[in-house]
């Protein structure tokens, strides 16, 4: 009998932003992201810029692309609400962005004040002009994040990736 080897999707992700030549991580901490967090500051070709809030992240994926640089912000879902006025930098100037959101909110959650945030997350992120593509199984990450950055670095589409709570797992505190 042969072993199915299940791969780690958050290494995935990490290896996709290297594949896609980006050169700039920007992200509020979240637990979610933390190994590819971690991953990026390990690795000398990334700038990781840690943000005190989500909206910054436009600013800096702007500026990213401005100079030549490829740049993802990554973020939860919470923090989505805080990009609704600076999404109009990207739907007015056009600038490819792909954003990783890790969901709050949904399967599991504990707490009631992720729960709108979460509920609300994916239309927010459509009426500011991105490309939404969800992933529910762990099967399916490497191949929905690469074809976001090919989306968002070769065709000029503003991306976002949900990671669904399923997928993360459910905090419990």
């Amino acid at each position: 009998m042969s072993e199915t080897r299940v791969e780690d999707w958050r290494e995935a992700i990490y290896e996709e932003l290297v594949a896609a030549r980006v050169s700039q991580v920007a992200y509020v901490p979240d637990a979610g992201h933390s190994h590819v967090i971690t991953r990026c500051h390990e690795d000398p070709a990334i700038t990781p810029i840690v943000l005190t809030t989500e909206e910054e992240g436009i600013g800096v994926i702007a500026g990213a692309d401005l100079a030549g640089a490829r740049g993802v912000l990554l973020m939860q879902s919470s923090g989505v609400g805080n990009c609704l006025n600076t999404f109009s930098l990207v739907r007015n100037c056009g600038f490819p962005i792909v954003t990783i959101v890790t969901m709050r909110g949904e399967w599991g959650e504990f707490n009631p004040w992720q729960v709108p945030m979460g509920q609300a997350t994916s239309t927010t992120l459509e009426a500011g002009g991105l490309v939404v593509q969800r992933v529910d199984d762990q099967a399916d990450v490497r191949a929905v994040v690469r074809y976001a950055l090919h989306m968002a670095f070769e065709g000029g589409t503003a991306m976002a990736v949900l990671l669904s709570q399923r997928l993360i797992g459910a905090k419990i505190f």
